[in-house]
Order: C-alpha cells, then sequence, then structure tokens
C-alpha cells in the first residue's frame, strides 16, 4: 500500500515536515504491530509530502520537494539584521516573505498584536535584500510567497532592497516604512538591480485585496499589525502618495496595478510585485502544488492523507487541504483530512472531498493540550487510521478509513 502525506502546517504547533512525520510514525507502529499484509515488512510505502498555500511553510514545502535551503543576512522588518532562509533549485527559487519581513522574526515579538509605531515603520526591505541574494545565486524565475507580513509600505521597502532610492522633496532618502512615504517625491532607480529584467517572478497569493481604499492593505490588514485607526488613514494616504509618484517614474502601469487583486498583500509587496517587477499573480495552493509535483507524485497512491491546524470555512476558499483533495480527486485517490479542530459540518466535509475528517479535539477536549502536544496526538491518530488500513488490506475491502 502507498500512502502520500501531504499536509500545510498545524500553526503554533508544527511545522508541515513535523505533521507529516508524526503520522507516519502512527501509521507504521499499528500497521508494523498486527499480522498481515501491511504488517509485512516494506509492504507499506509512505511519502511525506509538505504543502502549503503560499504563506508560512511555502519554504518548507520546497525544501521537501528537492530545493536546497540557502540563507542570507538581511534587513528585519525594524532594520535590524537578521538571518533568513530561501530555497534553491537551479536556476528557481522560492522565497518565503515572512522570513525576513514577517511579524514573527519583530524583535521581541510574543504573538500578539504590535504597537502602533511598529506599524508606521515596518519595512519590507529584507524581502528585497532576499531576492537579491537569489538572483546571487543564478535564479531567475522566483516564487514570491507572502502572508505574514509586519509591513504596510507597499513593497517600497522591495526596491529599495533591489536598489532604488527613494527620495524627498530635497532629494534625501527616506527613512523606511509606510508612514514616510507621505513625504516622498521621487524614485531613483538608477541603481536598479539589471539582473530584474531577464528574471520572472511569481506571486504566490490567496489575498485579491486592492492596494488601497476600504478594502485596500491598510484598512484590512493594518490592525493585525498594530495600527491604529488614525495609523490606517495616515497609511493610506501615504500609499496613495507611493503610487503617483512611481507612476511618475514607471507610467501609467503603476496607478492600474494599485487596483489589480492581491496588490494589497502582505501589506502592499504584492503591488510592487506587479507594478514593478511584473509579477504573475497566483494562487498560492496550486504554486506549491505545483513545484511539489503532488499530482506526478500521486500515481500509484492508495492514499492521500492531508490536514492544517484548523479545517474550518476559511479552509474551503482555497486552503491547502482542498487544493489537495482537488489533486487527490483528480487522480481518483480518497483522501482523509486530520486537523488540530473543525468547524465543518458532515456535509460539508463530504462536498470538499475527504471521506473523512479525523481532528486532535476528538482525542483531547483541551485545546491547550492539543496545540502543546500535537505530536503525540497526530501519532494516535496515525495510528488509529492505520488500524483501519491493516483491516481493510488483510480482508480486501474497500478501504475502511
Amino acid at each position: 500500500m502507498r500512502i502520500v502525506i501531504a499536509p500545510d502546517k498545524f500553526k503554533g504547533s508544527l511545522s508541515a515536515p513535523d505533521v507529516a512525520r508524526h503520522l507516519e510514525t502512527g501509521l507504521r507502529s499499528a500497521t508494523a504491530g498486527r499480522p498481515g499484509t501491511l504488517g509485512q515488512e516494506g509492504t507499506l510505502e509512505v511519502l511525506r509530502i509538505p504543502v502549503a498555500d503560499g504563506g508560512e511553510g511555502t519554504l518548507d514545502a520546497a525544501v521537501g520537494s528537492g530545493f536546497t535551503r540557502r540563507s542570507a543576512v538581511v534587513s528585519g522588518p525594524t532594520g535590524q539584521p537578521l538571518t533568513a532562509e530561501f530555497a534553491v533549485r537551479g536556476r528557481e527559487a522560492v522565497i518565503e516573505m515572512a522570513a525576513a519581513s514577517g511579524l514573527a522574526v519583530l524583535p521581541n515579538y510574543d504573538g500578539g498584536r504590535p504597537g502602533s509605531g511598529t506599524a508606521r515603520t515596518a519595512s519590507s526591505l529584507g524581502t528585497g535584500e532576499l531576492i537579491r541574494a537569489a538572483l546571487d545565486a543564478g535564479c531567475r524565475q522566483i516564487i514570491l510567497g507572502v502572508g505574514g507580513s509586519a509591513n504596510t509600505d507597499g513593497g517600497a521597502g522591495v526596491l529599495q532592497g533591489l536598489g532604488a532610492r527613494l527620495l524627498d522633496a530635497e532629494g534625501d532618502g527616506l527613512p523606511l516604512g509606510g508612514a514616510a512615504l507621505a513625504h516622498l517625491a521621487s524614485i531613483d532607480f538608477s541603481g536598479f538591480d539589471t539582473r530584474l529584467e531577464e528574471s520572472r517572478f511569481i506571486l504566490a497569493s490567496d489575498v485579491d485585496n486592492p492596494l488601497l481604499g476600504p478594502e485596500g492593505a491598510a484598512a484590512i490588514f493594518g490592525p493585525q499589525k498594530g495600527a491604529t485607526a488614525a495609523d490606517v488613514g495616515e497609511l493610506d494616504a501615504a500609499l496613495a502618495n507611493f503610487v503617483q509618484v512611481l507612476a511618475a517614474e514607471i507610467g501609467p502601469r503603476a496607478v492600474k496595478a494599485a487596483n489589480a487583486p492581491g496588490a494589497g498583500a502582505a501589506g502592499g509587496v504584492g503591488y510592487a510585485a506587479i507594478a514593478a517587477l511584473a509579477a504573475s499573480r497566483r494562487p498560492g495552493i496550486d504554486v506549491v502544488l505545483e513545484f511539489t509535483r503532488l499530482a506526478e507524485r500521486l500515481a500509484g497512491a492508495d492514499l492521500v492523507i492531508t490536514g492544517e491546524g484548523s479545517l474550518d470555512e476559511q479552509s474551503l476558499l482555497g486552503k491547502t487541504p482542498m487544493g489537495v483533495a482537488r489533486a487527490a480527486a483528480e487522480a481518483g485517490v480518497p483522501v482523509l483530512a486530520v486537523c488540530g479542530r473543525t468547524t465543518l459540518s458532515p456535509e460539508q466535509q463530504q462536498s470538499s472531498g475527504f471521506r473523512q475528517v479525523y481532528p486532535l479535539t476528538a482525542l483531547e477536549s483541551n485545546v491547550e493540550i492539543c496545540i502543546g502536544e500535537a505530536g503525540r496526538l497526530l501519532e494516535e491518530l496515525g495510528q488509529h487510521i492505520g488500524v483501519h488500513l491493516t483491516d481493510s488490506a488483510n480482508t480486501k475491502e474497500p478501504l475502511n478509513v
């Protein structure tokens, strides 16, 4: 029997590779301890394929699919240096923006909302520097996975990291962050990295918000980054000025890009990617499933197990488990889901393509224990699934899971 385990991370608990590893441990412990077909050594093949939806975890998915992990010292969201990783395979690179410019890498970040000052001054500079590191590594096709960002700077920091100079009316360089864009008067692209002209960018994002206005980057995502109501208004006006100044430098496409779906992603990094780097926006899960070659690797599989921390209505909008379920359905392979918790009704589970959903809360009602001991509980779920697989294999009945 061949089983493909293709989960996303359990946010705040386990990475996708860890989720897959614990599930495999449980599966093997169950099948090895029972007589019959799957109890025989070598008869259970497990293929672990960590996946993601373009946000945090995308780097792990790339490394799990044959990319090589690299690192570079870049500027963090507040300008302090940090070591961030990216992944390389030939001339292709995967960059997870959160590694350089995410909330989680803010100094002394405790998982809550940062202060108002951080929301106004956080920058995407490190992401631009990470792109430059990928160019230095010889990469010319760059997948930019966005999500979990600390900045609301429209991607101005990305442009700075790639050699552009943002200047005020006196010709002096601007401070970092979105609020400073209110004083932007011109952009000097003379030092912009010329290798970008021969490079292709893919913006992996499920966010379809524009850059500006009531559905824009500042209004929708700013408060998650500590922005007050006053900050939101200030940042939105500053971003509008950024659009006008960029349009004066590169033409009307800068104005058009501000309204493009996805321009508001990652504090507006989506905007800079579309306007200045000519990036193509694609759903994150589609991009990840493509570079992991999931469809190809499902050939010959008897079962797929996917999952994420919370399987809920938001998951149905294109999150990782849905993408995996879709690929499994196209391959004619039954699919199960594991999760920390689920709010989906049995009807929603079935219509989503899942033969069964196994939440950790079915084993442990205390959510804090589920988070803290997710590995142990996933192994228990793996054992449970493995027992049913063994029974099905021994009786030669359809999979009873």
